[in-house]
Formats: C-alpha cells, sequence, structure tokens
C-alpha cells in the first residue's frame, strides 16, 4: 500500500470539532491581519484547510463566524472581570494586546466596519463598574461608564498606539515583555485610583 496517497472518501473521518475549531482560529488570523470588510472566506477556508463551504453550513457566512469569535472573547472576559479586582482586569487586558482577538477589536473600532457584537457586553462590563463602584473599589465621584471606555483605551495602548508606544519607552510594544511592564504599571495605576497602593 502506498503510504502517500491521500485516503478514499470512504477512509476520511469528519471531525465537527476540530473543523469549527480550525475556522475559529484561521478567521481570527484572518480578521485580526485585515479587518471585517477585507476578509475572505475564501481565506479563512484556505487558512484553515477546509472548503469554503464549510463556514456557511457551520456559522452560518462571514458575518456568523466573525459574530461567534466575538462572542466566545466576551464569555472568557466577563468572567475574569467579574472575579477579579480592576487592577488584575486592567492588567489582563493589556496582556490580550497580543492576540488576534484583540487585532479584531481595533479594526472593528477604526473600520467601523463590522457587525455590531459589542453593546450587550459592555453595557455588562459598566453595570460591574457600577458595583465595584458601590463596593467602594472606585471614588464616588467618576462615572463608571466614562472611567470604563477611559482605562479600555489605556489598555489598548500597545495595540492602537504602537509606534508612539515604541517613541516614548523606546521598546517595542508587540513583545510580551513590553506588554507585561505595561500591565504592571497600568496596574499600579488602577490600585492608586481604587486606594489600594
Amino acid at each position: 500500500m502506498d503510504q502517500r496517497r491521500s485516503p478514499r472518501a470512504s477512509e476520511r473521518k469528519r471531525d465537527p470539532e476540530r473543523t469549527r475549531s480550525l475556522l475559529l482560529e484561521a478567521a481570527a488570523a484572518e480578521f485580526g491581519a485585515k479587518g471585517y470588510a477585507a476578509t475572505r472566506t475564501t481565506d479563512i477556508a484556505a487558512r484553515a484547510g477546509v472548503n469554503k463551504q464549510l463556514i456557511s453550513y457551520y456559522f452560518g457566512g462571514k458575518e456568523g463566524i466573525y459574530k461567534e469569535l466575538a462572542t466566545s472573547w466576551h464569555s472568557s472576559a466577563e468572567l475574569a472581570s467579574q472575579q477579579q479586582p480592576l487592577d488584575e482586569v486592567a492588567a489582563g487586558f493589556v496582556m490580550t494586546t497580543l492576540t488576534d482577538h484583540s487585532r479584531m477589536w481595533a479594526w472593528a473600532n477604526l473600520a467601523g466596519d463590522s457587525p455590531p457584537t459589542d453593546g450587550e457586553f459592555l453595557r455588562g462590563q459598566v453595570e460591574q463598574m457600577r458595583a465595584r463602584q458601590a463596593a467602594g473599589e472606585l471614588p464616588a465621584g467618576l462615572d463608571p461608564a466614562f472611567l470604563l471606555l477611559a482605562l479600555m483605551a489605556a489598555a489598548s495602548a500597545p495595540l492602537t498606539l504602537r509606534q508612539t508606544a515604541g517613541q516614548i519607552t523606546g521598546e517595542d510594544p508587540a513583545t510580551p515583555e513590553f506588554a507585561a511592564k505595561y500591565a504592571e504599571q497600568l496596574a499600579l495605576l488602577v490600585r492608586h485610583l481604587s486606594g489600594r497602593a
């Protein structure tokens, strides 16, 4: 038997979870690199090594796979933000700036061309900020919505202000070492804000 031949159709095994996982990983990379509008399902499928019709089959198309990626990230981010002090949440967000999901988020904000996916999640985050404020973790005079916006902007600076961050610090903001240093400094700032420093 020739070991180099491709398996016959009857020998191939379907693995839907693996296929979905490959497609999600490929889509995150493509959306992160190009943004929503410039990403093609053909490119996602080619990166995943599967037929592009599977994107429609599993996700209903490009918008569906985009929304699945966004909501999967929301779930993990929401769980972390409920269980950690705010300084750790901010530091954790900095560390995500090295991922394809964060690049997707940045593209969505800069281009404004992707399907809306964040409204409910962000409203929940504002409510968590209000709860933190009510518990005394944050000063009473701050507006929780604007504070959340400021912290998100600060945490995403290594991604959204990469050139400026490099010029200010003399370091490469795209490295894990920079992200770790910056996360530590942002966490310290948040601890000062919450009176825990």
